[in-house]
């Protein structure tokens, strides 16, 4: 699988034919969890996936936009005509599919919520809606009142299934929002990011505002708080230094 395992498509020719370390220890995870079904089932004796040398994984360092970025960032997302889907995605950290394919359906502005019910993905060269990337991302989002009113503002002026569609009315596709991205930054003057280091910028700044790991682990699809609480580490870290320091001062007046 890391040197061959990657399925011919034409979005994939220029990338290595190998799965990443992640990709394959996620599929050792799978593979390995039927194999203990079967053992339990006794159709087995032993599962052969235990012990398995599994490949370390790659540490690929977190880029997140920092709250004074953000202004800047904006001003320049405005001029492009793109403000609406990159507020949209740091005021929820959506994953970038699950936002390409909210359909106006899934928005409830009076209640102020957004249901992620698929994603938009491209294969073999189509763009096409496909299933969520699993069931814990199937789930239902709060959003602000400012973010509630841009959306309120995005459908008087685009009409059709999509919350942002592409200019033929269909699902825009995945690569021209990260060049569209990589065009704003630049424009900005700032670092260029990946698009999923949106996704982290939200959580980042949550994090960091108070929101507890729980609630950001549930707005962020994923299957687990404890994982969310791995990936966001150093930002929990930080927090709790802090809330060291506050605890202190409160004692030491105690005292």
């Amino acid at each position: 699988m890391l040197d061959g395992g990657r399925v011919e498509r034409i979005e994939s020719k220029k990338q290595p034919k190998g799965l990443s370390p992640k990709t394959v220890r996620n599929l050792h995870q799978v593979i390995s969890s039927a194999l203990k079904l079967a053992v339990q089932q006794k159709l087995i004796p032993s599962n052969p996936a235990e012990g398995c040398s599994l490949p370390r994984l790659e540490h690929r360092e977190m880029q997140t936009l920092t709250a004074d970025q953000l202004e800047t960032f904006f001003r320049e997302a405005k001029a492009g005509g793109v403000f609406e889907l990159y507020y949209l995605e740091l005021a929820t950290g959506l994953r970038r599919g699950e936002l390409l394919g909210l359909h106006w359906e899934d928005i409830d502005l009076e209640q102020q919520t957004i249901t992620v019910r698929r994603q938009v993905v491209r294969i073999n060269g189509v763009v096409t809606e496909a299933p969520l990337k699993t069931k814990n991302s199937y789930r239902t989002l709060s959003i602000g009142a400012d973010a509630a009113e841009i959306l309120r503002q995005q459908k008087e002026n685009v009409g059709g299934t999509y919350v942002f569609p592409s200019p033929t009315g269909g699902p825009i596709s995945p690569d021209s929002v990260l060049h569209m991205l990589h065009r704003v930054l630049k424009r900005a003057g700032l670092p260029k990011v990946r698009f999923h280091d949106l996704r982290h910028t939200f959580a980042t700044l949550a994090l960091q505002n108070g929101v507890d790991i729980k609630t950001v682990s549930g707005m962020l699809g994923h299957y687990s708080a404890g994982f969310t609480l791995d990936t966001y580490a150093h930002v929990t870290t930080i927090a709790q230094r802090q809330a060291a320091d506050v605890m202190g001062n409160v004692l030491s007046d105690a005292f």
